[in-house]
């Protein structure tokens, strides 16, 4: 029997991923705590919230498929967060600005009814040109880097700061594609020839 994937994710970004993979979803965003613990490294924070994520809405469809992600954006071993105003957002930004970071994205597949857990995680190097104040404040009058992880949308406009990508640039939006493929294939969440255009 066909099933259809539940996402548990409230960002566009990710819907549009899975939207262009033509993967047939629909979308409950989870309300979970997403802060990390206290010494808690970026790649187990990642992964710890791609679980609860998809868990918490797991707990309500258990029979379903559900995709949990997280997405953090790494500096010298220190997460950024989303800045909450247009002072943090510069800031960040000029603390990335000439320097190589990296983005993590952990994403986690669970069926409860069957028992069963599937999670991965990837990392991606991304490095930006430097950047002056003059950028820093055209970029932030855009609106793109609030609610943003690290203050920038690499598939926005926040693109043209960006000087090279190592690794997934799917993982950057916010889904490592390649590496979550072959789950969706075997969970039989991906069907190419059903024409599937996604929900969102």
């Amino acid at each position: 029997m066909s099933q259809t994937l539940i996402l548990a994710s409230g960002s566009p970004r990710r819907r549009e991923l899975l939207e262009g993979m033509g993967v047939d979803f629909r979308v409950i965003e989870p309300e979970i705590e997403e802060r990390p613990r206290e010494g808690e490294p970026p790649a187990s924070f990642v992964r710890r919230l791609a679980v609860e994520k998809a868990r918490k809405v797991a707990e309500v469809h258990p029979s379903s498929w559900v995709l949990g992600a997280d997405t953090v954006v790494v500096l010298e071993g220190e997460i950024m967060g989303k800045p909450q105003g247009a002072s943090e957002a510069a800031s960040m930004l000029r603390r990335l600005s000439g320097k190589v970071h990296q983005v993590l994205t952990a994403f986690a597949l669970v069926n409860l009814a069957e028992g069963r857990q599937i999670t991965g995680l990837e990392t991606t190097e991304v490095k930006f040109v430097p950047m002056d104040e003059t950028d820093i404040r055209w970029y932030i009058s855009t609106g793109e880097p609030l609610g943003k992880a690290g203050a920038y949308a690499i598939q926005g406009r926040g693109g043209v700061f960006v000087e090279w990508v190592r690794g997934s640039y799917s993982n950057v939006v916010g889904l490592p594609l390649a590496q979550l493929l072959p789950h969706l294939k075997a969970l039989g969440l991906w069907r190419p020839e059903d024409g599937g255009t996604g929900q969102g």
